[in-house]
């Protein structure tokens, strides 16, 4: 009898400090990556969580699947690309539970070569012989949007009401190297182009629709790479700049790439954009996350559906 489930896929993080020199390997691909760059992530890491030094994206994206399975009444199983539980061990868990159609969700939603197009080619390697339906992106989901609308609200209410006026916006998504997103031309056939900036800005719009008291809104990259070679931006940092000198004073920064908390807005936002944005006169608010948000459960469980309709026609 066959037997569907959900996969859910995320990035994954280390459980410790220590973990990260492995756990950095892994996202290069096993390239060397120099010292400095290795102290500087591990300095990151030890400045969020509790205890020190421990990223939760583990833990939310194992409640996310918890209560996704919850609304469904289907089993869903986790696969991390970068560190445990990998994306191998969990399709190895699901031939042995006897599962031959899978469902599977990135929680990335924007689709990129970087991000997304990793975890499909890991998924897919690991599941031979399983039929599997990859979701390629949600990013124009319309409760993916009322979840982050949702966030943004709440924040942007309550900062406006301190400031006197409405706040300013900006939304970030995290860079990508610039050769992901370029085409290449070969034997005169050019490729196509990487969906992923115009998928992320794509969101973007549709947050603010829904917030329609936001006088204005801007968009950045963030937490561009430290291993050489240009990211896709604006940075988070020359958006500050321009901001400032349009004297600008408050602002709510929400990341609409990212699902759960996690060391790019638990450091990179909460400790490193806070200061640089007071540094030149800014106040920098940020809704919370995700998480566990009923409305994110919805739009997965919607996902999950769909995907089950096409692998029940396949």
């Amino acid at each position: 009898m066959s037997k569907r489930a959900v996969l859910l896929l995320a990035h994954g993080t280390p459980g410790t400090v220590d973990e990260i020199p492995e756990y950095l390997r892994n996202v290069v691909s096993g390239r060397p990556m120099p010292q400095h760059v290795i102290e500087e992530i591990q300095h990151r890491y030890a400045q969020i969580g509790e205890p020190r030094g421990h990223s939760p994206l583990t833990e939310l994206t194992l409640e996310q699947g918890a209560l996704l399975q919850a609304e469904l009444g289907e089993p869903v199983y986790i696969g991390m690309r970068n560190w445990r539980p990998y994306i191998a061990d969990a399709v190895k868990q699901m031939r042995a539970d006897g599962i031959d159609r899978i469902a599977a969700i990135c929680l990335a939603p924007q689709n990129s070569r970087t991000s997304v197009g990793l975890y499909r080619r890991a998924t897919l390697a690991q599941a031979a012989g399983i039929t599997v339906d990859f979701i390629e992106g949600w990013a124009d989901e319309p409760l993916l949007a009322d979840a982050f609308a949702e966030r943004l609200r709440a924040a942007h209410s309550r900062l406006s009401a301190e400031i006197g006026h409405p706040a300013q916006v900006l939304f970030t998504a995290h860079s990508v190297p610039c050769r992901t997103v370029q085409t290449n031309q070969s034997a005169g056939v050019a490729d196509t182009p990487d969906p992923y900036p115009v998928e992320a800005k794509l969101t973007a719009r549709l947050v603010a629709e829904r917030v329609p008291e936001i006088p204005s809104w801007c968009f950045a990259f963030q937490s561009q790479g430290m291993s050489g070679g240009p990211w896709i931006g604006p940075t988070v940092e020359e958006t500050l700049d321009g901001l400032a000198q349009q004297g600008v004073k408050a602002l709510v920064l929400q990341p609409i790439g990212f699902l759960c908390d996690h060391v790019e807005i638990l450091y990179d936002i909460d400790i490193a954009f806070r200061e640089y944005a007071a540094k030149r006169g800014i106040r920098l608010e940020r809704p919370e996350s995700l998480n566990s948000s009923p409305i994110l459960t919805q739009a997965l469980a919607k996902l999950a559906r769909q995907s089950f309709q096409r692998l029940a026609a396949s």
